[in-house]
């Protein structure tokens, strides 16, 4: 069993307006909206030291005061499911994670995740900073995105790979392809990103409240009414690539959140591949970078879109 926590959040001016259960399971992604709801009307949430009810509207500036009862620790499985390993060390694995393949567990999704196959694979060998439903990750990549993606096997090597991250010096090479044709070779947005005040499931360029976001593009290829583009990421926001392109005119080929999902190739979710990852490796000091080649459909649509040209 889990200890009683108690949880601190102070309201954000992006966040005025909200009701008090959304606002909660946005910002407690742990935890269902449903569950928050039942702990609000069982006088486990205060706001100002109040108590209050599930439709009261958050306020900015507003302390809300969250008493999460404890509560029995879903039990996370190894499941042997396939990995795709680029490399592995007594520190480290880095894999290439198919499409599809959500990262971690989390409500809904107990199984098939990227997690359950490293405990079959690497056994009881995973950091545990990140808790029992989070063993090794220390960085992750959307559902669909494909790509590169470093997991720790030490609490040593996660906390250095973490500073990595956070100083914003792991290089991080992401290929897309973008609708409509892109003029200029290369570019830079370089705008901040806040959740939505209109749709709470996304993320959007907000410049009073957003968190700096820069990536930098290089057009590899335009093709038609497309652009084949590689972003490196200076900093990695949620969505970032998929935000950033799509507030410039160039929404991602397939995205169903931020451009309209339709194509002739009835994919599943963002043309989005994790390219390239390099950082200094936590044991040896030294630089290391790896490339994961592109999935067969992403291929298969560069194909079809260079045919047409």
């Amino acid at each position: 069993m889990s200890e009683t926590k108690k949880i601190t959040l102070t309201v954000d001016a992006g966040d005025e307006g909200v009701r008090l259960d959304r606002y909660l399971s946005d910002e407690l992604e742990d935890y269902s909206r449903s569950y928050l709801s039942k702990i609000i009307k069982n006088d486990g949430v205060y706001i100002n030291d109040k108590s209050c009810k599930p439709k009261d509207l958050v306020k900015a500036g507003d302390e809300i005061t969250v008493i999460v009862p404890e509560m029995a620790e879903p039990e996370i499985l190894a499941e042997d499911i396939p990995l795709d390993i680029l490399y592995e060390d007594d520190d480290i694995i880095v894999v290439n994670k198919p499409k599809g393949m959500v990262v971690h567990p989390a409500a809904g999704h107990f199984g098939g995740t990227l997690v359950n196959a490293l405990m079959f694979h690497c056994k009881d060998q995973l950091s545990g900073i990140n808790g029992v439903a989070r063993p090794g990750i220390v960085h992750r990549i959307d559902k669909d995105t494909t790509g590169v993606l470093v997991a720790c096997k030490t609490d040593f090597a996660h906390r250095a790979i973490a500073e990595q991250l956070a100083v914003h010096s792991i290089n991080r090479i992401y290929h897309c392809i973008c609708l409509n044709q892109i003029k200029e070779e290369t570019g830079t947005v370089d705008a901040p990103i806040a959740r939505s005040k209109n749709d709470r499931k996304k993320m959007a360029i907000d410049r009073v409240n957003g968190r700096r976001a820069v990536t930098h593009y290089t057009v590899l290829e335009n093709l038609g009414n497309y652009s084949y583009v590689a972003c490196k990421l200076e900093t990695g926001r949620t969505h970032q690539i998929r935000v950033h392109m799509s507030s410039i005119g160039h929404p991602l080929l397939g995205d169903n959140v931020y451009g309209s999902g339709k194509s002739a190739w009835n994919l599943q979710g963002q043309t989005l591949h994790a390219k390239v990852l390099g950082f200094i490796h936590p044991r040896t000091g030294e630089y290391m970078e790896f490339e994961a080649p592109l999935p067969e459909y992403f291929e298969k649509v560069l194909s079809g879109l260079r045919n047409r040209t």
